[in-house]
């Protein structure tokens, strides 16, 4: 029988597992932020000894590598006290006529549905440096964006 129509084991033509996408840039964190990387780093190497298969625990050990390296690299900044937007800031915003409360914080920490959006978000990029009574054009739309508070 030829080699092509052989196959050795199952295990040849798996798709490879990469490691978990580390984001560009620099990994700021808020101390809350910070907080949370060494609680989930604690968490995945607490469970760790109780994981036997061997898939299981390949993914679990990946997913630690991520957690630690995010760690390792966190960059801690503290919000800006000058009134002008920054990373850390907690922000009013009216967006369309709607108001929004958002709050800068770093890749990690970021979760939309509650207001945090990461510092590299289109809207955090948006109101980045600007201050309370200011429009920013956004979407496509001028003055789309009122910042109506800083935080």
């Amino acid at each position: 029988m030829s080699v092509a129509f052989r196959r050795e084991s199952d295990e040849e033509h798996l798709e490879p597992k990469f490691e978990l996408p580390i984001p560009l840039g620099p990994n700021l964190v808020t101390q809350r932020g910070l907080e949370l990387l060494e609680a989930k780093v604690a968490e995945l190497e607490a469970a760790l000894p109780t994981i036997t298969e061997e898939d299981l625990r390949k993914k679990h050990l990946r997913e630690l590598r991520y957690w630690r390296t995010r760690l390792a690299t966190a960059e801690l900044k503290d919000a800006r006290a000058d009134g002008v937007i920054g990373f850390g800031c907690r922000v009013a915003l009216l967006v369309n006529g709607k108001p929004r409360t958002i709050e800068l914080v770093g890749h990690d920490e970021a979760d939309p549905a509650v207001g945090k959006l990461a510092f590299t978000a289109p809207l955090a990029r948006a109101v980045m440096g600007a201050e309370v009574g200011e429009l920013i054009d956004f979407g496509g739309n001028e003055g789309a964006v009122e910042v109506v508070g800083v935080g």
